[in-house]
């Protein structure tokens, strides 16, 4: 697995996590939406993390649009799903080595598209 892809996941199932608990999805708010709700203050990191907070809108597009549908469905229960590991890949329909594979090639795919849209 790729650290910084991880990073960014973790904080992708966060955010994730966040909007379903208040009913809906933040991942499209904007950073004037952003700046109103902390009257002013542009946190653009949680946590001490490195990723920004913008970046996980970036990373929903990618692992809705652009992972195979098992790489997505890795990736989800890896970072969004409170179950215990052996859940995990038992809910993906794969063995252990299989699920943690697809999410190797997953990070790869996510770190490409992260490269491409930087470039």
């Amino acid at each position: 697995m790729i650290g910084y892809i991880d990073e960014a996941l973790q904080r992708w199932g966060e955010v994730r996590q966040d909007g379903e608990a208040q009913g809906g999805s933040n991942m499209g708010s904007s950073v004037i939406a952003s700046l109103m709700a902390s009257q002013g203050v542009l946190n653009r990191a949680a946590r001490g993390s490195r990723v920004l907070v913008d970046r996980t809108t970036e990373i929903d597009w990618i692992v809705s649009k652009h992972l195979s549908p098992q790489q997505r469905q890795v990736v989800v229960e890896q970072y969004c799903s409170g179950e215990p590991r052996r859940e995990k890949w038992t809910a993906c329909g794969c063995s252990r080595a299989q699920f943690y594979r697809r999410l190797g090639q997953a990070h790869r795919a996510i770190e490409s598209q992260l490269l491409k849209r930087a470039a």
